[in-house]
């Protein structure tokens, strides 16, 4: 038995192509049925490859699959898609049109308008997706690329914002989300200077000197490289802030601080790396540059930073009242509420009561 879909053939002088196409053989004989299907109206929704293994990958390695049998098969399927023969794991074209739109970004000649441009910027959004997998499969997370609500209604004006965004800057960027980490990270690809920057902002210390706030941060980028960029923003800013190499906020953490006077707000931090020029993969190329570039940023900087979180309130020490406590307390426990020792004149005794008499009060 034999099973086709989408089979086209002319019946009279018309052309024909159904849904399905069965077709059994027993002996000489062979049997075909057609097959129609109607489902009316149903949203269709198209799952890469890589979508695909990205699933894969998180269920078998990081969820658990409980059934020993489905855990075998779906770790051969892994296996597949992972060959490299398979053809189903990378994303390695920007597409003929990359090359021409790159020389026209340089030339300063590139119009939002041209033809090229459409191509060029969904291969861009498919790369971001493409990352967003990659660092989803090694961390164990559902990484997503992030976009506003009306981009997710209508995608048409992502690819409209990343059309202008290129025309007029000569640049395509994108934010990528990971669970538990400060904040997104914004990628941009800088046609014009050749560079690829991976950017983070991460909230100050509501609390402390302003090169206090600065240290806080610099405790958290031990190990990231000198070269990183830090800009500090203060409360009601205009315009830029501050900016130094991270090198220089090390040695001088008061280098970010403008006005001592006034509280620092947030820091970004952004790696800046060449940008490979060519359409493929490999050595030089604009899709690998991506990648190395966002896989760095993370492994130096994202996942070493913490937010920051305010001391808890700490208990006050009880302390012993001084000078003998009045026996006609009931209760010598310290209050919250409790104010100055009182004075002598505010002070009242009890006079002792003689045979017959009535209970009187001294001052």
């Amino acid at each position: 038995m034999e099973t086709f879909i989408e089979v086209s053939f002319k019946l009279g002088d018309k052309e024909w192509r159904p849904d399905g196409l069965i077709r059994v053989k027993r002996g000489a004989r062979t049997w075909v049925a057609l097959v129609e299907v109607k489902t009316g109206k149903n949203a269709l929704r198209h799952l890469s490859w890589a979508d695909l293994l990205s699933a894969a990958v998180l269920q078998k390695e990081h969820r658990g699959v409980s059934d020993p049998e489905q855990a075998w098969i779906l770790g051969e399927l892994i296996r597949y898609l992972e060959h490299p023969k398979s053809g189903a794991l990378e994303f390695d074209d920007m597409g003929g049109d990359w090359v021409g739109v790159r020389e026209a970004v340089a030339a300063g000649t590139l119009r939002a308008s041209d033809r090229s441009v459409p191509d060029v910027v969904a291969r861009f959004d498919a790369l971001l997706r493409y990352v967003a997998l990659h660092l989803g499969r090694r961390l164990g997370t559902d990484v997503t690329v992030q976009l506003s609500r009306k981009e997710r209604a209508d995608p048409s004006l992502r690819a409209q914002a990343l059309k202008s965004l290129l025309a007029d800057t000569g640049t395509l960027e994108g934010l990528i989300r990971i669970p538990d980490t400060v904040g997104d990270i914004k990628v941009v690809a800088d046609l014009r200077s050749g560079k690829v920057t991976c950017e983070l902002t991460v909230e100050a210390p509501k609390a402390g000197r302003p090169t206090t706030r600065v240290n806080w941060l610099v405790r958290q980028l031990r190990e990231a490289p000198g070269t990183l960029r830090i800009e500090a923003s203060v409360v009601n800013q205009r315009g830029p802030g501050m900016a130094e190499p991270l090198s220089v906020v090390r040695e001088d953490p008061a280098a970010l601080v403008q006005d001592g006077s006034r509280d620092l707000k947030a820091f970004a931090i952004a790696q800046t790396s060449p940008m490979g020029t060519k359409r493929g993969r490999g050595r030089g190329a604009f899709i690998d540059s991506v990648i190395v570039a966002v896989d760095t940023f993370y492994e130096g900087v994202v996942q070493n930073l913490k937010a920051w979180s305010a001391a808890p309130p700490k208990l006050r020490e009880e302390v012993d009242p001084p000078g003998s406590v009045r026996p006609d307390l009931s209760s010598t426990a310290l209050s919250s509420q409790d104010g100055a020792e009182p004075t002598a004149s505010a002070a009242t005794t009890v006079k002792p009561v003689a045979d017959g008499g009535s209970a009187g009060q001294e001052q």
